[in-house]
């Protein structure tokens, strides 16, 4: 999208359920830069992970956040987390990649986009060439154009999943038609954790190594190359998605023979070895996550960067291992022996074996921001957030303006970074998923701090309703308790639900 106007501006939050528009928001100097910065365009690095859950991040392990897992070494996550702030509540709103990746890319719910599921790529038995979704360059803005139109260097390396631009006629759907100058990683959904095909110039080639590594390579030049002007870099892991091995020896240590902590371990039928060894495999694959971030940390150090450089940690979505008796994303899978019957929580399936679902753990990623001079060091922020609000909070901290007439679904983190937390700052998160790969269901949820509800439109007698202050793991399902506190609330969620609900799917999407 070309030709939107250039005002610096600060971005004023907004409640949820609102959008902003370029004109809501109070123009400023271009010369006035955030207090504690050296520059007003600080460079941007954002390492984003897939299927990463909160819970495999060690600092937060260790903070006593999680204690039914075993606990990830990330030695450099947590020096981002002891550097910078770490979110507690931080949430996607479709718990798979496509869909969640939108959302994160574009500050609107994917469901706008008609993206509602994860995209198969060629070769994909699901992969269907004559009816392509994707995100439209022609009907979307990224905040990586914003950036790119305002003087950025911009970088993708890694994975983006937003259509397949391989096949004849789609080559408008490339990264580089979304904002980014610079392109290289994976041209569908998945590859091989290890000898990848990957693009690279425009050219699909197989590569020798281990995916990781070979993607941070590619960042850490594209660093070197963008150094003297202000940059941003998406490096977009394939890790910790499966499959999960081979891995570094060095990022696999930490696990050989360990008997890995999983959470529910008494669930019925649970199938615990094999809990307890994907649970191995997959903090293994954290761990090379976790060791080219101290890479990329230790370049940004040597080149003197990092005083003028956002250091950004997130993932597309949440993960389970075993948690409720499954495991997998917002498409979970059975973790146990058999699937269950009358405990099915969520579809009519397709297949039994899965379990669509809306979970916490589903959605709650992890959420970690560095930055020098403006986010104290070792700030932790309860207040709950979302993918929604990352674009504002972007444009905020580069001091650019929204394109004209933009709408937004999110608002800006910089007074929950800064520590000054609005007294009517909203923390209710409205979340959904559209379920069509695999097994069918049609799922939205309203959470409050205390209160959850989760609807299944399409399959009757599956809905959801959880007192998370009394019952945080979500293992008791209050829908037909007819306490009349209880009903109350249900009523109350199931309003907000379906007037957000409502206003989305009646939007006009630019």
């Amino acid at each position: 999208m070309n030709g939107y106007p250039l005002v610096l501006l600060l971005l004023l939050s907004f409640t949820f359920g609102q959008c902003v528009c370029a004109d809501e928001a109070t123009p400023v100097s271009p010369a006035e830069p955030v207090r504690g910065t050296t520059s007003a365009r600080p460079n941007i690095v954002i390492v984003y992970t897939d299927d990463q859950a909160a819970w495999a991040v060690g600092t937060a392990v260790q903070r006593g956040w999680f204690d039914d897992v075993a606990k990830a070494a990330t030695p450099n996550i947590d020096r981002l987390a002891s550097e910078g702030a770490i979110f507690r509540n931080f949430f996607c709103t479709t718990p798979v990649c496509s869909p969640a990746r939108a959302a994160f890319m574009t500050g609107r719910y994917a469901s706008e986009f008609g993206i509602t599921d994860f995209i198969p790529q060629p070769g994909h038995k699901l992969y269907d060439e004559d009816n392509q979704v994707a995100l439209d360059p022609d009907k979307s803005i990224t905040f990586a154009e914003v950036l790119q139109q305002n003087g950025y260097q911009t970088g993708l390396v890694g994975k983006w999943h937003l259509g397949d631009w391989t096949a004849k006629g789609s080559e408008r759907l490339h990264p580089t038609h979304h904002g980014f100058d610079y392109f290289m990683g994976l041209t569908g959904g998945g590859t091989t954790p290890s000898n990848p095909e990957l693009e690279e110039e425009g050219k699909v080639r197989k590569f020798t190594g281990l995916t990781i590594d070979i993607l941070a390579d590619r960042a850490l030049k594209f660093i070197e190359r963008s150094r003297d002007k202000p940059f941003l870099l998406c490096l977009n892991t394939r890790a910790p998605h499966g499959a999960w091995l081979p891995v570094a020896p060095e990022d696999w240590q930490p696990y050989d023979g360990l008997d890995a902590k999983i959470p529910n371990p008494d669930y019925p039928d649970l199938n615990i070895t094999k809990m307890k060894k994907q649970m191995r495999e997959y903090l293994a694959s954290t761990g090379g996550v976790d060791r080219n971030i101290g890479r990329v940390l230790g370049l940004l150090d040597e080149l003197q960067l990092v005083e003028n450089t956002v250091v950004i940690f997130t993932s597309d979505h949440g993960y389970n291992m075993g948690h409720n008796g499954f495991w997998h994303k917002g498409n979970g899978i059975w973790a146990t022996r058999q699937p269950p019957r009358e405990s099915h929580r969520g579809t009519r399936a397709i297949s039994a074996k899965y379990r669509p679902n809306l979970d916490d753990h589903s959605l709650r990623v992890p959420m970690i921001i560095r930055w020098p001079g403006v986010v104290k060091a070792g700030t932790e922020i309860e207040s709950t957030a979302t993918s929604l609000d990352f674009f504002p909070t972007v444009l905020n901290m580069t001091r650019l303006a929204l394109p004209e007439n933009l709408r937004l679904r999110g608002r800006t983190l910089l007074p929950l970074l800064k520590g000054k937390a609005p007294p009517d700052w909203d923390q209710n998160l409205y979340a959904e998923y559209h379920m069509t790969n695999y097994a069918h269901a049609d799922l939205r949820c309203y959470r409050t701090p205390q209160f959850k509800l989760v609807v299944d439109s399409r399959n009757a007698g599956r809905n959801e309703f959880f007192d998370l202050k009394a019952d945080p793991g979500e293992t008791r399902n209050l829908i037909a308790d007819h306490s009349p506190e209880i009903q109350s609330a249900i009523k109350k969620l199931t309003q907000r639900l379906e007037s957000t609900r409502s206003e989305i799917e009646n939007a006009h999407v630019r």
